[in-house]
């Protein structure tokens, strides 16, 4: 498995994996709209790719912590004949890298809690960050990358108030 940056020529197989990942074609049609969004970060999309086909892909795109810059991540896909395999992971992880290497302050997330502890993410909650919807209080998780991180509420990119 090879992680690299997305590439123009990726949006249909990105498209193809997400929709399976998901079972659906709501989180690909997601991306297709953040790529269009001022929030899209070229630097912070990444496939994974196994004997060049693209098995996986994660982005993260600008956010706002009460208008201090940010990030959102997700969503984040894995073709499901490759799920389970640390795909997911090492996705996770190479897009944590490149923000840090970026000086993002924090990446926040709504997911599986159990899932992204394991990658430094804590409740919002504990570094004074709300979610934009309190409903999404038990799921909704940030990853400081820098020393001081903004509090209040965090807003994802507009295409998220889609959905």
């Amino acid at each position: 498995m090879i992680i690299r940056r997305e590439r123009p020529g990726d949006q249909a197989a990105i498209r193809a994996v997400t929709t399976a990942a998901f079972d659906r074609p709501v989180e690909a049609d997601l991306v297709d709209q953040l790529r269009l969004d001022p929030g899209w970060v070229p630097a912070l999309s990444f496939v994974a790719t196994a004997a060049t086909k693209v098995i996986g892909h994660v982005v993260a795109t600008r956010g706002a912590v009460d208008g201090s810059p940010a990030l959102g991540l997700g969503p984040l896909s894995v073709h499901p004949d490759h799920q389970r395999a640390r795909v997911g992971s090492a996705l996770v992880r190479t897009v944590i890298g490149a923000a840090s290497a970026l000086d993002e302050s924090l990446i926040a997330v709504l997911g599986d809690p159990e899932y992204y502890f394991r990658f430094g993410f804590r409740l919002g909650e504990e570094l004074g960050i709300a979610p934009p919807v309190a409903e999404w209080r038990p799921h909704f998780q940030v990853h400081a990358l820098a020393a001081e991180v903004p509090s209040g509420t965090f807003t994802y990119a507009e295409p998220f108030n889609r959905l």
